[in-house]
Formats: structure tokens, C-alpha cells, sequence
């Protein structure tokens, strides 16, 4: 739901910038999440397991310390 919330969250140019891509792995509570992001078109699913998390954004004129705080980073 966390993740959910995040990519729901990344429209908001004026506070994240403009995001064209995100996808990641992260830690959820008893399994990892990956997840793909394009405008409009979150996809979060449980995946095998990674020795650490992973998260990828890719954009113009991103608000590195918002992200951060959206991800929880």
C-alpha cells in the first residue's frame, strides 16, 4: 500500500518533478516489492528476493530530498 501511495504520489511535478520512469525493489513485510512506473501506469508485485533494495527515477528537474521522503529513503 506504502508503494502504492508513492507512485500515486509522483504525477505532482510542482513537488517531485517530472518523472518519465521509476522502477525498483524494496522490502516489504515478508517479501520484496518490485515495481514499474510510467505516467498513469503504476505495476507493483511480490518478486524473488535481492541481497539489498533498489530504486531507480528517472526524469527532469527532480526534488531529490522529496523523492527521498516519499521513498522513505
Amino acid at each position: 500500500e506504502e508503494i502504492e501511495f508513492a507512485l500515486s504520489e509522483l504525477v505532482n511535478e510542482e513537488k517531485y518533478g517530472t518523472i518519465l520512469r521509476a522502477k525498483g525493489i524494496v522490502a516489504g513485510e515478508g517479501a520484496w516489492i518490485h515495481f514499474d512506473y510510467v505516467p498513469q501506469e503504476p505495476d507493483v508485485r511480490e518478486g524473488s528476493a535481492s541481497v539489498t533494495g533498489r530504486l531507480c527515477v528517472i526524469g527532469c528537474n527532480l526534488k531529490e530530498d522529496a523523492l527521498k521522503a516519499l521513498f522513505k529513503l
